[in-house]
């Protein structure tokens, strides 16, 4: 599959922990606190992140793609179905 955005992660949101994936790295977990939140932009950040494909369900994603996006990265909502 052709990679269509470099510097990009992927975000699976649940009601208590949010998983962060930047290729070649472990996945980072970190719990759904707006304390926590930012510490995951800043990590984010810190790998030189640009894009972030969210997959949630609910409303736990609201909070986290406000911060993200204010930070100024390009956030998708995305159907975790569809996306890899």
């Amino acid at each position: 599959m052709k990679k269509l955005r470099a510097h990009a992660a992927g975000i699976d949101i649940g009601a208590k922990h949010i998983f962060v994936s930047v290729e070649d790295k472990e996945v980072r977990v970190f719990e759904t606190f707006t304390d926590s939140f930012r510490e995951a932009l800043s990590y984010l950040l810190s790998e030189g992140i640009e894009t972030v494909a969210m997959e949630a369900t609910g409303v736990y994603w609201i909070i986290l793609y406000e911060i993200l996006e204010s930070a100024g990265l390009d956030v998708w909502l995305v159907d975790g179905r569809q996306t890899k």
